[in-house]
């Protein structure tokens, strides 16, 4: 077995490496791509020294099983051909294929058999939000059909990348030393504030990342659900969180909803108003799971409930997701 990572040097990519030694990924053989910029760097991995070789069009991917990719949507698509003509299937976490028809858009606690069905060798991992989103939903959905969902995120900087991060740090230490923060990531100021605005505005006034989730969710569950999202970004360096209303066909229990959210593959639940504990990104960056919490009726819909919501964006928005594909492809022998 031979993996490749594509844009290493990224966050996301920082993280596959991470990701990949910690659950002991079964192969024998890992190889590292990125720019001409990041050529030549070298990265450590289960003790070992590896130099990131430069990604070009050739035949370097011959004998590479997984290609992980992580480095933006244009470089994506101009390498598709180069990562997939010799066999390798390509798990790519940028925007470029999620809603092509043929290529699934996979979470593996939702709906891994789609994997089965990749004529282009190409899987996409859907956006972050999407991917905590639906793992929840996926539980609800167990117990009565979804029909409507409105969401407000609550986006960390990581979701922007390393570059991200490290603006809304630059700016908290000039905030506190009384300068002008630097304004180059995002639109205005974050830290003090919260910007009601991630990615670009589309026609009907929704941005793109809004857009995704109503796409991707449908895509992923294979669903009808009608899915209305505000995306905003807030001042916390790592992990989103989300508000989340949904309507169901039937009406479920509070107690119903609380079993299913604690059985489901991937969550854990966290929710004990009266002790003050609900889940927050300052506690759970750096975990693998989906946290929900603060579970209730909607009082304004019969059908309708309410919860919360955190989880890393680098890891299970990301990095942990595609990983968590290449296992299934593996364990189910569509890899070998």
């Amino acid at each position: 077995m031979k993996v490749a990572i594509v844009g290493v040097s990224g966050a996301v990519g920082q993280e596959f490496l991470r990701v990949l030694a910690e659950r002991n990924f079964p192969m024998d053989e890992l190889v590292l791509f990125g720019s001409a910029r990041s050529a030549g760097r070298t990265y450590e991995f289960k003790g070992k020294k590896l130099v990131v070789k430069e990604l070009k069009e050739g035949d370097d991917f011959k004998d590479i099983d997984i290609a992980l990719t992580s480095a933006g949507a244009g470089t994506s698509k101009a390498f598709e051909e180069t990562i997939t003509k010799h066999g390798t299937v390509m798990i790519d976490n940028s925007s470029a294929f999620r809603m092509d028809i043929d290529v699934p858009l996979v979470v593996p606690e939702v709906n891994p058999e789609d994997c089965k069905n990749m004529p282009r060798r190409i899987i996409a991992n859907p956006n972050c939000t999407t991917i905590q989103m639906v793992v929840a939903l996926k539980a609800i959905e167990k117990l009565s059909h979804i029909t409507r969902v409105h969401i407000a995120t609550y986006q960390s900087a990581s979701g922007a990348g390393a570059s991200g991060m490290a603006e809304l740090e630059e700016q908290t230490k000039e905030v506190a030393n009384k300068q002008d923060p630097t304004v180059e990531k995002f639109q205005y100021q974050l830290v003090n504030n919260v910007i009601p605005h991630i990615d670009v505005f589309l026609d009907n006034d929704y941005t793109k990342e809004e857009m995704k989730m109503y796409n991707e969710t449908r895509k992923i569950m294979h669903s009808d659900v009608q899915v209305s999202a505000t995306a905003v970004r807030v001042p916390v360096m790592r992990s989103h969180s989300e508000a989340i209303w949904v309507e169901t066909e039937q009406e479920i229990s509070v107690d119903a909803a609380h079993r299913a959210f604690e059985e489901a593959e991937g969550i854990v639940v966290i929710d004990n108003p009266a002790e003050k504990k609900y889940p927050m990104p300052l506690y759970l960056s750096g975990k693998d799971e989906v946290f929900v919490g603060r579970i209730r009726k909607d009082i304004s819909n019969p059908k309708g409930l309410t919860f919360w919501t955190v989880s890393d964006q680098i890891l299970k928005g990301a990095a942990l997701n595609a990983v968590q594909i290449a296992e299934y492809l593996v364990k189910e022998g569509i890899v070998k």
